[in-house]
């Protein structure tokens, strides 16, 4: 796995380098925050040619271990002006590890508007016209890639919202059942990979021959020690497989965490019809091609996924998440899971992030345009969107542009981003990772809510996030999913791991440092692009407006968050 692709969208050259020996212990989030520090000027146009789009798969993909198998995606961000990473299951990653490649690495732009698909396999790989894919939906461009190239491949796709160049555009890949619902949603990527001309990467390993372990028994041994960890623990072994992550629903709704109705409260009166034990007992009772208990990705014990079926028993939406359900749902005043998948599903075949759509649609209810609560009228403003009406525009274009263009104060973002779906104001270290994150308002890039802190309280906040930020940096940089952060009882096993598979000599604080050193370059390069600690702040209104269930605000000052 010591291969770079490099694919220049200007030329139509599709290149393979040895990964450089300063990159070897390299991979997931470190990898693409490195090759775009090393790479992007910070001042480049996201969507111009100077701009280069990375994916990177881990260390550990498609090495047996239990959730290994992330797919990490980077490069300036469009919505937020800073850099950017976003990950996901699915196969692509494993794809990418089976055929030897660390990264694969997009750069320049399509002449002439001329749109392209990459296609790599075992021989190299090369750029072929991608016309007939051209506009498709995500699930019309599914089919229609497996079958020409076959339903075993990795595909990594953009939606419509990508090709439009849209900031809230994202970019997916599919799962072992087929699904093209694994979302790098957050930062606006799709758009960028939109703007090289290239909408999709087709992985095809066929014939390929990966390289096993250097050190096979101590490898093994280290795996098997976390499969074991992960069934002695409940919420690995029982909560996550059966309920998933909408099994956060009822926490965030107890200590008021659950945004509702634009932020305006913390816990949803109709939190029982969409937490997950509604989501579990619906998938149940409907049976058909529905399933609470999904993987996301080759070899993982946790199975924390689902497929949503609707009243038929047919799919509609796989995964349905907690972000999704909290946004699109809650945030909204929406309770009724058939609604909430419904519009996933449009999102998804659109190509565009649920937790910017949930912000933009909320922020649109309270601007006047639907009422909160209205799940006809949230339907069809996000059907506008494939539609690319005035309105769709409005909602495709992210909770600060409808803001803007709607005249609302309340607006729920930072460098950019929307929030997702935990009140800072109640939930006050993950309050200060939106503030202070590189990536944005982003929970995934170190969230607290399951530490055993008050969460509402103010001290010890800033140090729970950096902890946070500090431990998920070095999971994202390994390609390894945060599911299994709750059953990881000695993170040494990572580093032993490593070293195992590698045959070199590999320490947890060798990781540590390369998480932390991660953040430190991803936090260079956005003061190059011109974000200070003035960026580093939440909206006003949390710290004016008291959060009636938790009766806070956010109180933490700015010269604590520069700590």
């Amino acid at each position: 796995m010591d291969i770079i692709i490099r694919v220049n969208m200007s030329s139509l050259e599709v290149t393979m380098e040895k990964l450089p020996e300063g990159y070897r212990n390299l991979s997931g989030r470190g990898l693409t925050s490195r090759v775009v520090v090393d790479e992007v000027n910070p001042g480049a146009d996201p969507l111009g040619p100077r701009n280069k789009l990375v994916l990177a798969c881990g260390l550990l993909a498609d090495s047996g271990v239990s959730s290994s198998g992330r797919l990490s995606v980077g490069a300036k961000s469009p919505l937020t002006g800073g850099i950017k990473e976003s990950n996901a299951g699915g196969i692509a990653a494993y794809k990418m590890a089976r055929l030897g490649i660390r990264a694969i690495i997009v750069e320049g732009m399509s002449q002439n508007g001329h749109q392209h698909v990459l296609v790599l396999d075992k021989n190299g790989g090369s750029l072929r016209p991608g016309g007939d894919l051209s506009m498709l939906g995500v699930y019309d461009k599914a089919q229609r890639i497996y079958d020409q190239y076959g339903k075993k491949v990795g595909a990594v796709i953009i939606g419509p919202a990508g090709e439009r160049r849209q900031v809230t555009a994202g970019i997916t890949n599919n799962d072992p059942s087929g699904h093209p619902g694994r979302y790098c949603g957050r930062g606006g990527l799709g758009a960028v990979m939109g703007s090289k001309g290239l909408l999709a990467v087709i992985l095809d390993d066929t014939g390929a021959s990966p390289v096993g372990p250097v050190r096979r028994d101590q490898f093994l041994s280290r795996a098997k020690q976390i499969a074991r960890w992960i069934k002695e623990t409940p919420q690995t072994a029982e909560v996550f497989p059966k309920y998933g992550t909408a099994s956060m629903l009822d926490t965030t709704d107890a200590i008021g965490g659950l945004p509702t109705r634009n932020f305006s409260t913390g816990t949803f009166e109709g939190a029982e019809k969409i937490n997950g034990y509604a989501l579990h007992n619906t998938i149940v009772a409907r049976g058909g091609q529905g399933t609470p208990t999904h993987s996301c990705m080759p070899g993982c014990h946790i199975k924390c996924s689902n497929v949503f079926p609707g009243r038929d028993g047919n799919a509609v939406v796989s995964p349905l998440e907690y972000e999704t359900i909290g946004m699109v749902g809650a945030n909204c005043g929406i309770d009724d899971l058939d609604v909430i998948a419904r519009i996933n599903y449009l999102c998804n075949d659109y190509g565009v992030d649920t937790i910017e759509v949930g912000c933009a649609l909320a922020v649109a209810m309270e601007a006047g345009l639907m009422p909160f609560g209205d799940s006809g009228a949230a339907l069809a403003a996000v059907e506008e969107m494939a539609k690319d009406t005035f309105l769709g525009k409005i909602i495709a274009s992210g909770v600060v542009t409808a803001g803007r263009v709607l005249g609302v104060q309340r607006v729920p973002a930072v460098k950019g981003q929307g929030m997702p779906a935990y009140d800072p104001r109640a939930v006050k270290g993950t309050g200060v990772t939106y503030a202070t994150s590189p990536m944005g308002a982003d929970h995934t890039a170190g969230n607290t809510v399951r530490l055993n802190i008050r969460h509402s309280q103010r001290e010890g906040q800033v140090r729970a996030s950096r902890d946070a930020q500090l431990g998920i940096a070095l999971m994202d940089c390994l390609g390894l999913c945060v599911m299994l952060v709750t059953a990881l009882k000695d993170r040494g096993l990572l580093a032993e791991l490593v070293s195992s598979r590698f045959g070199r000599n590999v320490t947890l604080e060798v990781l540590l440092d390369m998480a932390r050193e991660t953040l430190d370059i991803e936090r260079a390069f956005n003061r190059g692009a011109g974000l200070t600690a003035a960026h580093d702040r939440l909206p006003e209104f949390f710290y004016h407006e008291t959060n009636p269930v938790s009766g806070t605000v956010f109180d933490i000052n700015r010269e604590d968050l520069e700590q």
